[in-house]
């Protein structure tokens, strides 16, 4: 989710998203004290060790997340290698992606779940046909790539790069609390190159502002639970001003509130193709 360009992979999905993740409005707020950037890892750890206990994590959480955490220098080096360019045409992007084998597959799920489908659509507006085109994209329906890599690492890692260290420094408090809440156990917390998480991608800040508890068992949990997962996605949608029962095509306020989920055009206008794919017969 919150991917702002996109390519032909998941790996390049991930990364251009960091291309503009410091104008996205739905994270976390900075900490009000941050860490020094840069220096020694183990240190500067140390002080978001700190500043995680200022925001309610306990000592063992933190102890335990941040037991023989090391920089990664293959998220470095992605980083640093990453083009932040989409070259494809929305005709070239969205006949890789809206293909018949995931249409057939995304139909077949909206029947055995069309009653959680419905519910989620009455209740937060957003049509259920664009949720299963986001849940489709995202990560084929949950049978994907999640991704393969520790979420925690891979925030640290970022954080402690001075690039983005404000930013990424509220996601790692945020990943922090998702373990805190008993959302995921830590051995849960696997995500992509950014620390995106689960069947939608959630960064850990939105995982925290906007993940629902919809199958009603105390977790927020958005890489097991389709409810969680859909709900989630519905809510985020809702939050940032969607409009129920209006359109959803380039040109529409509804257009503009997917900026949200994701700021290319291109990505925005495959959502709404495939989800008027499964209107179809």
């Amino acid at each position: 989710m919150h991917i702002c360009e996109m390519g032909t992979g998941m790996a390049v999905r991930t990364f251009a998203a960091l291309a503009c993740l410091l104008a996205l409005t739905s994270f976390g707020p900075t900490p009000a004290s941050a860490a020094q950037c840069g220096g020694d890892f183990d240190t500067f750890l140390a002080a978001m060790g700190r500043e995680a206990q200022g925001t309610g994590v306990s000592r063992g959480v933190i102890d335990q997340a941040f037991a023989g955490v090391t920089s990664d220098p293959a998220v470095l080096n992605f980083d640093r290698r990453q083009r932040y360019t989409f070259k494809k045409t929305f005709e070239e992007y969205a006949a890789t992606r809206v293909i018949p084998a995931r249409v057939k597959r995304a139909k077949t799920l909206m029947q055995k779940h069309a009653a959680l489908l419905s519910r989620v659509e009455r209740q937060y507006g957003v049509p259920k046909e664009l949720l299963m085109a986001i849940w489709t994209l995202e990560s084929d329906n949950g049978t994907g790539d999640m991704g393969k890599l520790p979420v925690v690492r891979t925030i640290a890692t970022l954080a402690h790069d001075c690039r983005r260290t404000e930013l990424f420094q509220g996601e790692l408090l945020a990943a922090l609390k998702i373990v805190q809440r008993g959302d995921l156990p830590l051995r849960d917390m696997i995500g992509a190159f950014a620390g995106e998480i689960g069947q939608t991608q959630f960064l850990p800040s939105s995982y925290i502002k906007y993940g629902v508890d919809y199958d009603g068992d105390g977790h927020v949990d958005l890489r097991h639970s389709v409810p969680d997962v859909l709900a989630s996605t519905a809510n985020l949608l809702k939050v940032n001003g969607w409009r129920s029962g209006a359109p959803f095509d380039e040109g529409t306020a509804n257009f503009e509130v997917m900026r949200e989920w994701n700021r290319s055009v291109i990505y925005r206008k495959t959502m709404a193709l495939f989800a008027q794919r499964l209107t179809e017969p």
